[in-house]
């Protein structure tokens, strides 16, 4: 005989998906940016490209941590930046670029799930840099000079 309910089972899933959300919120708190690069580039129309991306980094020892992000966003990858100073272990980012990803998944999250150290300001800003990349102002002059004023502030 089954003594759980259904409403049970979904009870325990959404507390096992909340404290999933906080440790998230803690890690990105922590080691988390939201940025914005723009840079010179020949190739396209304006002469400039501007980069969005939502990146965390980690040790090799902590990789795990980053897979688990990538596994709850469904999104991103993970890239190596392998260090040949004196740290003994290559540091892991995870990160997303996709424009889309970055407007479906993660703004989202951050927004349900709000940040609370000086990274909840950075956010903010992302978000609204992302905005103005989504309407397609930094294909012109005025709009990539609002991402660059808010990149600098």
């Amino acid at each position: 005989m089954n003594t759980h309910s259904d409403n049970d089972f979904s009870r325990d899933n959404q507390q096992e998906r909340l404290k999933t959300e906080s440790w998230i919120v803690g890690f990105v708190d922590g080691e988390g940016c939201f940025s914005v690069s723009i840079f010179k580039n020949p190739t396209t129309k304006s002469g400039w490209q501007v980069l969005p991306e939502f990146v965390v980094t980690q040790g090799e020892k902590s990789l795990i941590a980053l897979e688990e992000i990538q596994k709850y966003f469904e999104c991103g990858r993970i890239f190596i930046n392998k260090r040949y100073d004196n740290h003994h272990e290559h540091l892991y980012r995870y990160c997303v670029r996709r424009l889309r990803d970055i407007q479906e998944k993660i703004i989202p999250f951050f927004k349900e799930n709000p940040l609370r150290t000086a990274k909840k300001k950075d956010f903010e800003k992302f978000v609204n840099a992302i905005q103005l990349i989504n309407k397609k102002a930094h294909l012109t002059e005025d709009g990539l000079e609002l991402l660059k004023q808010i990149k600098r502030s």
